[in-house]
């Protein structure tokens, strides 16, 4: 059958109903099995049998006067009504027949007379023979679903292969909200709206033979029930208005579509016998949470990890189905979908869709919106831990740099733990061309608020100098004198595992600078005296290492502080015919004279008086001299290798 997609639906605005009981009896009363007839009487004002015949006999020669291939056989078969009312195994039916037939056999159901069950039969193979023409004419013909539309619905859903081939045209439908822009054989374009075949939907689950079709179209179909909920919520217009109180009607609802659609989620979830999904979400208040349009991802993030539980194959095809939806970018409900493939990824065989996975966390991870970018780096520290995965990793390296420097302390926590995840395995490396922008973005998290945060940094920071490969060595020594001093300054941590982890940092530190003596002091933990040695071997960066301790002045705990008192001290006795930077150590101090903790008052006083001192005190030509001689003899030592003897007599002054 021709199809066509074109812009049909307009939006509507739902309200919030609760369902009455009471309804909900009458509801499941009218969409029980059909029942056999046999041995009951006529009901008042049906006809009999023969007068049911007579009538479709009458209905088929008034169409066949006006096309004699109006139903799709050949010339030499027999009548047209022979076609209605009898077996069609030997006719041929056009797929641009179909639209009128459905017609016809919706009208005959819809009259009072009895219906020939051979009428069932011919519902059945017309619908495995042109499954999508059905669908489309009967939901045109009988949106809300009547009394005739149901029963050759539940018809149709009494034969599981039927229903195969019927519910991809439903679920196409259902996720093309609010019009599904297809149109008949015969060129009926009337609206179709995605509500019509949740209903239809709704109607097929309640008979037992389906269940085999559900089973295998279940991704989809709960993909698309989420699409509708969502949809239903946000979207709103008077024409759907108009078309669910039609709906409410006709099968006494008392709900709003949102609710609907989310009634029929659960008969679904119940039909696939999961059961215990539905108790759970409703204990956890997810399907409220669902009908929400703010907190609509949570709930679908929900529903995956309960069904994460029990149904891991039924996660693994969603998940999968989810990775077709999400390769399409834009997407109006990617946030739920992507919120649904975070917590299953762990379900999916990776070896399969590997590259789909990682471009789609890759994308998200440069999204505006917050959420997005959260639920990608999630996905990433699932993925990372793969081995497999974290292989490929270096795709993604740059934009996760970049994440580093978010003012959203998860994404950058997120970041840092797919960093140590990827660093972990022993045969990978860090690219010179990632190593220095990485270090870079690690040093001001050494000073972060949050301990985590720091500890990561600094931890990932070793290993970057670790792994990195010979070629970045050169470019990433820069970076690494300038962690000096604020490693120094995080050994005097209060928290004990951040102090241990600058401890250790430090020292690989220094050894990948080839600074013996300063990697002795912090083997031997002689940290009073490394802030003497780092200024005696440089002296023309104090000026530069006093600006970066000011900033730990400021620091709510008190060792810290002291620390960088002590070592701005230090640095003063540098800075002797500077006064600009000595009046700047004084400022400091002077500003700590008030400080809550009497040892820092104190400590800072005493700093203060000397540092005043030094910048009294004259220097003689002689001094000057001296003083550019041990530079140029420091300067000396350095450059043939032995520039730690000269920081080890510095040290011990």
């Amino acid at each position: 059958m021709a199809e066509k997609r074109q812009g049909l639906f307009s939006r509507k605005k739902n309200k919030d109903s609760s369902a009455a009981p009471a309804k909900q009896r009458k509801v499941a009363k009218q969409f029980q099995p059909l029942q056999d007839n046999a041995g009951k009487k006529p009901e008042p004002g049906r006809g009999s049998f023969s007068q049911s015949l007579k009538n479709f006999i009458m209905c088929g020669k008034a169409a066949e006067k006006e096309d004699t291939n109006k139903f799709g056989y050949r010339p030499t078969d027999l009548s047209t009504a022979s076609i209605e009312c009898a077996e069609m195994s030997n006719y041929v039916v056009k797929a641009d027949q179909v639209p009128e037939m459905v017609r016809i056999m919706h009208q005959r159901l819809a009259s009072p007379e009895t219906a020939d069950v051979r009428l069932f039969m011919n519902i059945l193979r017309m619908a495995e023979e042109h499954p999508t023409g059905v669908v489309l004419t009967l939901l045109r013909c009988a949106p809300t679903c009547d009394r005739a539309a149901v029963m050759m619905w539940r018809t149709i859903g009494s034969s599981s292969p039927t229903v195969e081939k019927v519910l991809p045209t439903l679920i196409c439908v259902m996720e093309d909200w609010p019009v599904h822009s297809m149109f008949t054989s015969d060129g009926d374009d009337t609206d179709v709206f995605a509500l019509a075949a949740t209903l239809v939907l709704w109607v097929i689950i309640q008979v037992p033979k389906c269940q085999e079709a559900t089973h295998n179209y279940a991704p989809c179909l709960l993909v698309a029930l989420v699409v509708q909920i969502c949809d239903s919520t946000v979207h709103s217009s008077e024409e759907v208005d108009t078309f669910w109180k039609q709906c409410q009607e006709e099968h006494h609802l008392n709900t709003n579509p949102s609710r609907f659609a989310v009634q029929t989620m659960k008969a679904l979830l119940c039909r696939l016998r999961c059961d215990n999904v539905v108790m759970e979400m409703g204990r956890k208040h997810g399907w409220d949470t669902l009908l929400c349009a703010d907190t609509q991802h949570y709930a679908v993030g929900l529903l995956a990890r309960v069904m994460r539980r029990d149904f891991v194959p039924l996660c693994s095809r969603i998940a999968l189905h989810l990775l077709g939806l999400l390769s399409m970018e834009g997407h109006r409900w990617d946030l739920p979908f992507l919120a649904f493939l975070v917590e299953v990824l762990e379900c999916l065989d990776l070896k399969e869709c590997s590259d789909s996975v990682l471009e789609i966390m890759s994308r998200y991870l440069q999204n505006e919106c917050r959420e997005r970018r959260r639920l990608a780096l999630r996905g990433l520290v699932v993925l990372s831990k793969d081995p497999s995965m974290a292989r490929r990793m270096g795709t993604v390296s740059q934009r996760l740099v970049d994440v580093l420097g978010d003012a959203d302390g998860e994404v950058v926590r997120m970041s840092l733990s797919v960093f140590m995840n990827v660093l972990q395995y022993k045969n990978i490396l860090v690219s010179s061309t990632t190593a220095p922008k990485l270090a870079e973005a690690l040093l001001p998290l050494f000073d972060h608020d949050n301990s985590h945060m720091q500890l990561l940094s600094t931890q990932l920071f070793e290993k970057v100098m670790d792994l990195v490969v010979d070629e970045g060595k050169k470019p990433l020594k820069r970076i690494v004198s300038q962690s000096l001093l604020p490693l120094f300054l995080h050994c005097h941590e209060e928290n004990q595992r951040v102090a241990e982890a600058s401890m250790k940092t430090l020292h690989c530190a220094t050894g990948f600078l080839k600074k013996r003596g300063l990697k002795q002091l912090v083997k031997k933990e002689k940290l009073p005296k490394f802030g003497k040695c780092l200024l005696a071997e440089d002296t023309s960066r104090a000026a530069e290492q006093l600006r970066r301790a000011l900033r730990y002045l400021e620091s709510p705990q008190e060792p810290l502080r002291e620390a960088a008192i002590r070592f701005m001290g230090v640095a003063g006795r540098h800075l002797r015919g500077q006064p600009g930077e000595l009046q700047l150590i004084c400022s400091a101090l002077e500003e700590l004279a008030n400080d809550s903790c009497l040892s820092v008052r104190s400590l800072a006083l005493q700093t203060l008086h000397i540092v005043r001192a030094v910048a009294t005190v004259q220097y003689s030509i002689l001094e000057n001299l001296d003083h550019q001689l041990r530079r140029v003899w420091k300067t000396w030592l350095r450059v043939s290798g032995l520039g730690y003897l000269c920081c080890w007599s510095s040290a011990q002054r």
